[in-house]
């Protein structure tokens, strides 16, 4: 690892001056990282002003923190300064782009935090030469979709929420309703100017600094602060598709025919390249949901076998050109989308990624569904994507290319995101309705057949097991890297990489 070695000298610099506890466990008065911020230059938000407040609103209602400071960049010195204060005060530092986090990460998992808050820095600008895009990190989906779109009818693949993120999003992963056809949002990284601990500003991409590059595309938050992307792009297509399948899943039988019908279809590669698909359910229906890179005419008869093989009726085949249908899933007319944006809602979550489910595990999954999840009254839904498969684009991509877990295209077949919302206060006996759920699926398969999707994080799992779950055979290389160019941790949250711990000198 060239990387490493050549960043031991300044991983020396940080650890003169950074402390290896976590910020709760040393209190630090608000007025020392106010003074060297205002000192260094950097933009800051005051306390109690409408520019704090709405920075340091959650996502997640149920999961407040107070920060230390929140600086507010306009450029990559900025960043620079920022951290560098942090690194010396021994406070942790948190990155926030669109503060979608599920666990409040972008605001630290905990208080005492300096929040980097990045949607400020939103530029978005095509190269029409190379295709290449620059993006800024605190850049929206929404944002950065229609831009590419106006520049030059370009886009690379990413999730479906407009208001959310460039930055978090597409460092951890980034699937969405093109992921079947060209990937994670994560495999579209050219390359990144990252902000270090120790205050430098590195690039990075395949031949420079590969081992940080590595590890920034699949756990980028541990490692740095993405000051700006390049992104390779594709053409859009001139018509995309969107369809329903209303499924007749009424019963654990049926849930079991259907989905085994599904399984099948997608390991024998019968899914064509050019569909995006996912199952929703929620207390009142389940249907297919999907979008067809191409016109009407060829989505209905690429679409129709699967509507036979799992008994049910298309409704709504709607064709819109690329923007609408990035409207469409985005389920806003408006989705170019800046600051100021604010969303919130009051909700637990949980995902998984499974293999096939064998056939008593599936069993375990519907009963469940019938008999626990339709008698909770709150506003639930399980989004099943179609995730896998020898014809899907985020499986073609080789295990060790990205730090980005999960590739296998049989036992990464599902991604799950199971959510459930309250209206109010979240009950203190709620957890246990997707904890039960998500254990009648992991109780029945081996550790190699199912994981957990980073940016559906679930601040429940102690550090190690969100770890393990998150990174499985990435998770030595993370951490090696991380002890390389963050060993006291600056960049920190709950379920942040760990540093590799220093070997035993007896062994």
């Amino acid at each position: 690892m060239r990387f490493l070695l050549a960043l031991s000298t300044a991983a020396a610099v940080v650890a003169a001056t950074s402390s290896h506890s976590t910020s709760t466990s040393r209190p630090h008065k608000r007025a020392d990282i106010d003074d060297c911020l205002a000192d260094a230059g950097v933009p800051v938000d005051e306390l109690d002003s409408d520019d704090w407040e709405l920075d340091a609103s959650p996502f997640n209602d149920r999961l407040p923190y107070t920060p230390a400071a929140i600086a507010a960049p306009t450029s990559v010195e900025h960043i620079q300064a920022a951290v560098s204060c942090a690194a010396k005060l021994g406070i942790k530092v948190s990155p926030k782009s669109g503060g979608h986090s599920y666990a409040s990460f972008g605001l630290g998992g905990e208080d005492g935090h300096l929040v980097v808050q990045l949607d400020r820095m939103d530029n978005v600008t095509l190269d029409a030469e190379t295709n290449i895009a620059t993006v800024q990190p605190g850049a929206r989906l929404g944002h950065v979709a229609t831009l590419l779109n106006d520049q030059g009818k370009r886009g690379f693949s990413h999730g479906t929420c407009p208001g959310v993120g460039v930055g978090g999003h597409s460092i951890h992963g980034g699937f969405g309703f093109s992921s079947h056809t060209h990937g994670l949002a994560v495999d579209w990284i050219a390359g990144a100017t990252v902000v270090l601990a120790n205050g430098t500003a590195v690039k990075t991409s395949a031949t420079e600094n590969p081992d940080l590059f590595w590890a920034i595309r699949g756990a980028g938050s541990s490692f740095g602060i993405v000051s700006e992307f390049q992104f390779n792009t594709f053409a859009v297509p001139d018509n995309v598709t969107s369809f329903e399948i209303n499924l007749p899943w009424k019963n654990a039988t049926n849930i079991t025919a259907g989905w085994s019908a599904i399984q099948d279809y997608l390991l024998a590669g019968d899914m064509d390249p050019l569909l995006n698909m996912r199952v929703l359910g929620n207390g009142y229906q389940t249907q297919i949901q999907g979008l067809y890179h191409g016109n009407k005419t060829a989505c209905n008869e690429t679409i129709q076998p699967l509507v036979k093989l799992v008994n049910g009726t298309l409704t709504k085949p709607v064709e819109y050109d690329w923007m609408g249908g990035i409207s469409h899933y985005g389920y806003s007319q408006e989705v170019d989308l800046t600051r100021p944006y604010k969303q919130s809602e009051t909700f637990y979550s949980k995902s998984l990624v499974t293999s096939a489910l064998p056939a008593e595990v599936l069993q375990k999954v519907a009963d469940y569904w019938v008999n626990e999840a339709r008698n909770v009254t709150r506003s639930w839904y399980i989004i099943i994507d179609f995730y896998g498969g020898p014809t899907s684009a985020v499986t073609k991509v080789a295990a060790e290319d990205t730090s980005y877990a999960y590739r296998d295209p049989e036992n990464s077949l599902f991604l799950y995101e199971l959510y459930d919302r309250s209206f109010g206060d979240y009950p203190e006996d709620g957890f246990t309705f997707l904890d039960g759920w998500v254990d009648a699926f992991t109780s029945g398969l081996e550790e190699s057949q199912w994981g957990m999707y980073v940016n559906y994080a679930d601040p429940t799992m102690d550090r190690e097991q969100a770890q393990q779950v998150y990174y499985r055979q990435s998770l030595p290389k993370l951490r090696d890297i991380k002890k390389a160019v963050d060993p006291d941790e600056v960049f920190y949250y709950p379920q942040a990489v760990e540093p590799a711990k220093p070997a035993d000198p007896e062994k």
